[in-house]
């Protein structure tokens, strides 16, 4: 296998998928994060189309990088001539050591986008290169739209290619810009067209047709020694190659290190920081860093992974910095429970009644609605209130919440009254709504016995209704995320009644944090 080297989008193209706006310290963060992962290149925008790019390239200046080079971008000239024209100028101006700029290979869009002759073309992209290469700059060409132009009018895909070399190209990036081009057409072309190319050759794949990492490894073995892709697989329309995937499929399975070996473990950490500041969850079906990559749900599946986890599992989740998670449910067998209580230190053993009333238990549980992989702290709790490991922390006596609309405006009042050993509390709360001044009325009841709570909030609350048909006498599952400064938990509640849903995933979600304080102080 020839050398491979990555190189990162994640901050131009991938910045480009819907729903993502990174500030300039978002990409500045990401940068120095990409570079300590190892990445050889980091393309950090277009500093000519936006002034938060040219910006970003002013800042990125005084960073001190180890491993990354910075890359700028652009497109061809579209001036009269090269030296006039205010884009390469401007990617001149952000002094960045590589310039990649995209040009048009596709005749279709020389005619009906750019609107200009084939021949004119052809210059733009040579006179380019060239006035870019002359000032000291390694240039990189993207063949925008390549395989759909090699596909319609090959003659004329590869003149603009020998255009792009004739200027002096360091690199040429094939582009499936489009995201339609099927593996073995990408691996056909790279191959025919690799002997009469003098440079290096690279890949730029979309996901349109969901095969743009397959897309990237059939160039690769046609001849590609460059791989393009971005983070997550984020981008426009259905997204880019995802870099993740590849720097892992290359490091375990092809015999290619794209990263320092000492770094890959970095790759799950990476991922999850990426699209935290993309303010989008990362998907848990991701290969490789996801949170369900290693996670394992069927009794049989469980079983035979703890006698030999390569039955269940392609690669050691240890490798690329994840870990393996063990889910109970309706679906598991004794085997997952007795697992899943060792992992919170209770002692269980997969023969005895305990072990059979709990796995009854939790498949009752679930046929009702509950959905316990989706909520380890209720699961966690659940199990210790059967077991008779965990006294409650307080006692409910009962609770009212009244709604008033006054004023146009809608009003909620939770009245509590709780026990907390011999000790009786009894307050009221305002919130924006029933389940937020419920919390706000508990908080408050337990705040002199439990001061903790203070450093606790939550961070989310779903509502889903299970039977439709039911109409508004539907059982609904609430789901509710908390936090404190150590870590998250889930909790959930099921009821014909969506407050009473709620409160049993608020009491829970609170127990919870009071039991991890309390282990923590052990």
């Amino acid at each position: 296998m020839p050398t491979i080297e990555l190189y990162d989008t994640t901050l131009r193209d991938g910045a480009q998928a819907e729903g993502i706006s990174y500030s300039v310290q978002d990409k500045l963060r990401i940068t120095e994060k990409l570079d300590a992962l190892g990445l050889p290149y980091i393309e950090g925008g277009w500093p000519g189309s936006n002034p938060k790019d040219a910006e970003y390239f002013r800042r990125a200046k005084s960073l001190r990088l180890r491993s990354a080079k910075l890359v700028a971008f652009g497109s061809t000239r579209h001036a009269a001539t090269a030296a006039k024209d205010a884009n390469l100028n401007t990617l001149l101006k952000a002094e960045t050591p590589i310039i990649t700029i995209f040009g048009k290979t596709w005749d279709l869009h020389v005619r009906e986008v750019l609107r200009v002759t084939p021949e004119e073309n052809l210059k733009m992209i040579e006179e380019s290169m060239a006035y870019l290469k002359r000032r000291g700059r390694r240039v990189m060409y993207d063949a925008e739209h390549f395989f759909d132009g090699y596909k319609d009018n090959p003659v004329y895909a590869v003149k603009t290619l020998q255009a792009a070399i004739a200027g002096g190209a360091d690199t040429i990036i094939f582009c499936d810009t489009n995201g339609g081009t099927l593996p073995n057409e990408v691996y056909d072309a790279v191959k025919a067209l690799k002997p009469q190319l003098s440079v290096q050759l690279g890949i730029h794949s979309h996901n349109d047709g969901d095969l743009a990492v397959a897309n990237a490894l059939a160039a690769v073995h046609a001849g590609c020694q460059q791989v393009q892709g971005v983070v997550n697989g984020y981008g426009e329309r259905c997204g880019n190659a995802n870099l993740v995937s590849l720097a892992g499929l290359f490091s375990t399975k092809m015999g290619a290190p794209v990263l320092p070996s000492s770094r890959l473990k970095e790759l799950t950490e990476t991922s999850r920081f990426v699209a935290e500041l993309s303010n989008l969850a990362q998907a848990a079906n991701q290969p490789f860093v996801g949170a369900s990559a290693f996670a394992h749900k069927a009794g049989v599946h469980v079983n035979a992974v703890m006698k030999n986890p390569r039955t269940y599992e392609h690669i050691d989740p240890a490798v690329v910095g994840n870990q393996r998670r063990l889910l109970v449910s309706e679906l598991s067998g004794r085997s997952s429970l007795v697992l899943k209580a060792k992992d919170l230190a209770i002692d269980l053993s997969k023969e005895t009644p305990e072990a059979k009333r709990l796995l009854k238990l939790l498949q009752k549980l679930e046929h009702q609605g509950y959905h316990f992989e989706a909520a380890q702290g209720s699961l966690e709790l659940l199990l210790k209130r059967e077991l008779e490991h965990l006294k409650p922390f307080f006692k409910l006596e009962g609770f009212r919440v009244i709604m008033e609309k006054r004023d146009h405006k809608l009003f909620s009042e939770a009245t509590i009254k709780v026990k907390v050993g011999k000790a009786i509390e009894q307050t009221a709360a305002e919130g924006d709504g029933p389940v937020n001044a419920l919390d706000n009325a508990i908080r408050k009841a337990l705040r002199r016995f439990y001061p903790t709570l203070a450093q606790m909030h939550l961070t989310d609350f779903k509502v889903r209704v299970l039977d439709e048909k039911a109409g508004t006498a539907a059982k609904v599952r609430v789901l509710i995320q908390s936090q404190d400064e150590r870590g998250s938990w889930d909790t959930i509640g099921v009821s014909e009644n969506v407050i009473e849903a709620s409160w049993q995933a608020l009491v829970d979600s609170i127990e919870y944090k009071l039991l991890k304080d309390r282990t923590k102080t052990r």
